[in-house]
């Protein structure tokens, strides 16, 4: 409690990575908190084709993040495992709480991201690790020679659906409209697998089974029509898939920080948010694209801003 870190950044995915480099090259004293492992979101992309710089074949989200992790550890950045369970950022001293210790900072970078949003059926809670998911790379693996539906269309939806043909005999696109959301470069390939198949302006209205997943009812969502589908006798059960959106992890930082009706973090061009010496970096803020290359943009220009404030002093 008694050190007094110049920055500490809360998140180890690739903003607060980016950031933790950043600020490590510039001297600064830097303690970076993550609750879990290291890598954020990217850690459950088996294949990254789109980040500048990457291993052009066999680049995974696992791969990437531990180059970037092991750069800030060569940089001097600490990192410790623990979840903040309050925060006061008034002041020239900032205090956070976790459930292992307290710590102090005289500047926080936020970059603890998002997480999936529920499907929001009937019994999805029941159903979890039953036969729900919400990351191909964790399960898919679960479901070989299985059938498996995906709820969503936009990019992370497409993606991990074509991921998914790797291991299920067939993979069924659940979307709420008539056309996907995905780029067309996704989307093209997604329309070209033999694997995949389509049910439009659908959602799915409740899950069921007997301890596993084996019976799912679908609304369509213009004519209101409802069809259950149930699990092949010879297989058991099937796979859904949830990937509809994300929730950024801004819970702890509600009453602290100003955030949109989504409750993402606003801040201006230099990730300054509306509270002096608190900055938000990657997926956890309001922006218009969330990508790897953009989250570790984010990081850095976090770190250098806060460099830039010490400097003054």
């Amino acid at each position: 409690m008694d050190h007094i870190y110049d920055v500490i950044i809360l998140g180890a995915g690739p903003a607060g990575l980016s950031a933790g480099l950043y600020a490590g090259r510039s001297r600064l004293d830097t303690l970076i908190i993550e609750k879990g492992q290291a890598g954020g979101q990217i850690i459950n992309t088996d294949e990254i084709e789109n980040y500048p710089g990457q291993i052009v074949e066999g680049e995974t989200g696992v791969s990437l993040v531990r180059r970037m992790y092991e750069q800030t550890e060569q940089f001097g950045a600490e990192h410790v495992r623990d979840t903040i369970i309050n925060v006061e950022l008034d002041g020239d001293i900032k205090v956070l709480t976790g459930e292992k210790d307290t710590y102090q900072a005289k500047n926080i970078i936020i970059a603890t991201g998002a997480y999936a949003r529920p499907i929001g059926c009937k019994g999805e809670q029941e159903y979890k690790g039953r036969g729900i998911s919400y990351c191909a790379t964790c399960d898919a693996n679960f479901f070989t020679d299985l059938e498996v539906y995906v709820a969503g269309g936009g990019d992370a939806a497409v993606e991990e659906a074509l991921y998914l043909t790797k291991f299920a005999r067939k993979v069924t696109i659940i979307h709420r409209r008539d056309e996907l959301r995905a780029a067309k470069s996704i989307q093209e390939k997604a329309f070209a697998n033999p694997k995949i198949a389509f049910l439009w302006d659908s959602v799915v209205e409740e899950v069921g089974g007997d301890g596993l997943l084996q019976t799912m009812t679908v609304k369509n969502v213009k004519t209101g029509e409802l069809t259950k589908i149930e699990a092949d006798p010879k297989d058991g059960l099937f796979g859904l898939f949830g990937f509809i959106g994300m929730i950024p992890n801004t819970g702890v930082f509600a009453d602290e920080v100003e955030t949109d009706d989504k409750g993402y973090i606003k801040t201006d061009e230099d990730m300054h948010t509306n509270v002096p010496g608190v900055y938000a970096a990657g997926d956890v803020r309001v922006k218009s694209l969330r990508q790897v290359v953009t989250a570790v943009a984010d990081g850095a220009i976090a770190a250098v801003q806060v460099e830039r404030s010490m400097s003054e002093y």
